[in-house]
């Protein structure tokens, strides 16, 4: 390989690089707003005034205010209350859970039944590196 040749794959490992960490910190600031609308939600639901219809009337607003945006319709918001709730108070897990993306937690949460499976699997995706296609398998 010439200089130049070499000069080209520093650039680009410099370029991967500079992906990889931006999409680390798209993912763990998600991650934490996802925590932080869930926390909201569970201590609203704890409120006898908050039902189900403050949830929907949340998700309509959500889609006014943001159109376009995927993932606050009813059933997102559940599943943020739901991704809170599994993890409050967790403080071996909460360390973890910047580290995976929305779709993992969302398998995790889905097919794990004890607090033990979950950290389990948390830790094993980080580990490997899992994207939800190789960690689909625990649903099985």
């Amino acid at each position: 390989m010439n200089e130049i040749d070499c000069t080209f794959v520093e650039i680009s490992q410099v370029i991967e690089n500079a992906r990889e960490n931006a999409y680390r910190k798209v993912n763990e600031e998600l991650i934490l707003m996802y925590q932080k609308v869930g926390k909201f939600l569970s201590e609203k639901s704890q409120e006898a005034s908050y039902g189900d219809g403050y949830i929907d009337a949340l998700a309509v607003y959500i889609t006014e205010q943001f159109p376009g945006i995927k993932g606050f319709n009813r059933r997102g918001l559940y599943r943020m209350k739901q991704f809170y709730e599994t993890y409050a108070g967790n403080e071996k897990v909460s360390a973890l859970l910047t580290q995976l993306s929305w779709t993992n937690h969302l398998l995790i949460m889905s097919s794990s039944k004890s607090d033990e499976e979950r950290e389990f699997y948390i830790r094993l995706a980080i580990k490997e590196r899992y994207s939800s296609r190789q960690l689909c398998w625990i649903d099985d």
